[in-house]
């Protein structure tokens, strides 16, 4: 449904995210948001026929997200050799599932982190979603994708 990039070098501060550049696949229903340069995707909860007035905080009428992202992550040269990570983060709280963790030997020693999960989305909100450094040092990220899709709707583009 969408995809966007990044394949440029970038340093992400603890609690910051990663920033996507390129749109390379656009969802042309408006499901998923980004400004280019950001790192916050708005993704919408809209579920066909609705029939239940208000009932976003069910979890059974939530429109799931499936979300991709991957990278390659490192320590920037002047940081301190040990574990790194990633995480999503919805609406700025961090999910600990989502944790992608590495332990580089050394500094700009890069590895791969990815990781796949659902996303549920109320229904008729929005909400935001963002890869966040969750290390205690800044970290480097490098070629980021992240892709979403809605298995529970057949989009046309």
């Amino acid at each position: 449904m969408a995809e966007w990039t990044n394949t440029v070098e970038q340093i992400v501060n603890p609690g910051e995210s990663v920033i996507f550049t390129i749109n390379s696949v656009t969802c042309t229903r408006g499901f998923v948001r980004n400004r280019a340069g950001d790192g916050n995707f708005v993704l919408s909860g809209w579920v066909p026929n609705s029939r239940c007035g208000c009932c976003c905080h069910r979890a059974d009428s939530s429109a799931i997200y499936f979300v991709d992202f991957g990278a390659n992550i490192a320590i920037p040269t002047g940081g301190e050799v040990g574990e790194i990570s990633l995480a999503f983060a919805i609406d700025g709280s961090t999910i600990p599932s989502t944790s992608m963790l590495v332990t580089p030997a050394a500094v700009e020693e890069y590895s791969n982190v990815s990781r796949a999960t659902n996303i549920p989305i109320w229904r008729n909100c929005c909400q935001s979603l963002s890869v966040r450094n969750t290390s205690d040092q800044p970290i480097l990220v490098r070629n980021a994708n992240i892709d979403f899709s809605r298995p529970d709707l057949e989009i046309s583009m």
